[in-house]
């Protein structure tokens, strides 16, 4: 059984940090390490992240010593990672009980190198608002329209990260920049169609600010996707068009 590596940057999730872990550490998996990497300058929240640190010897806590961001806190977490694998969740999502186990397994039949699976979309009061449904990505041109993957649902091979395949510095849409460039690199990514993560919609959370998403949405497509003003403008405009039909 080889060791996955869990990445989670905290940054003012207390209401919800609890659920999460809990999700993590009753995996039916459990050959894990968890990395929980604390990147509010403010510390209010530190002792508390202390005190489940010390509930599963498998969680380690990396301090950052200024804010990075979600997507430099995530590449901080893959650099101290020791398993062959890396899975990602975010301080406020929770994963079903035998997520790793099923999606692990279903990697290794069909030799993946990086997969992500279907997930509900909840409140933050636990209540459902919708399922969004996990589809195969065999090329990049496939992706390019619309990030239809959930960061908490996938699992990657370390090996396929390197200096140039990582988190860029965005505030929101660096996981796309991040599964296109694997793409490019002639990654396939596969998809567990199965429900295995709840993902939480919160109304005050980066990804919810339409301005942010529309100034990084142009950012990955004109800046690390090299495309030039007027092509990065009518992808900005699909992918926009794609998540109000959502």
């Amino acid at each position: 059984m080889d060791l996955v590596s869990i990445i989670i940057p905290y940054f003012k999730k207390k209401e919800f940090i609890k659920q999460t872990i809990n999700s993590v550490t009753n995996q039916t998996y459990k050959n894990i390490e968890i990395l929980i990497i604390y990147d509010d300058e403010n510390q209010e929240d530190l002792d508390y992240l202390k005190k489940i640190k010390k509930s599963d010897n498998r969680i380690s806590l990396i301090i950052n010593e200024r804010s990075l961001g979600a997507g430099k806190s995530r590449n901080k977490g893959i650099d101290a990672a020791k398993g062959k694998y890396i899975a990602f969740i975010d301080a406020d999502d929770k994963w079903k009980k035998n997520k790793l186990k099923l999606q692990i397994n279903f990697m290794l039949r069909n030799k993946f190198k990086i997969s992500h699976t279907s997930y509900d979309v909840i409140d933050i009061k636990n209540h459902y608002i919708k399922t969004m449904k996990a589809k195969d990505f065999n090329n990049f041109n496939e992706l390019l329209p619309s990030c239809d993957i959930g960061l908490s649902t996938v699992i990657l091979e370390k090996k396929i990260i390197n200096s140039s395949c990582k988190f860029p510095k965005l505030k929101t849409k660096e996981d796309f920049v991040l599964w296109l460039l694997v793409l490019k690199r002639g990654y396939k990514i596969g998809a567990l169609k199965k429900i295995l993560t709840s993902w939480r919609k919160a109304d005050n959370s980066l990804s919810s600010s339409v301005f942010q998403k529309l100034m990084d949405g142009f950012r990955v497509y004109h800046i690390y996707m090299n495309f030039n003003r007027i092509k990065s403008m009518y992808f900005l405009l699909v992918l926009s068009l794609k998540y109000l039909k959502k």
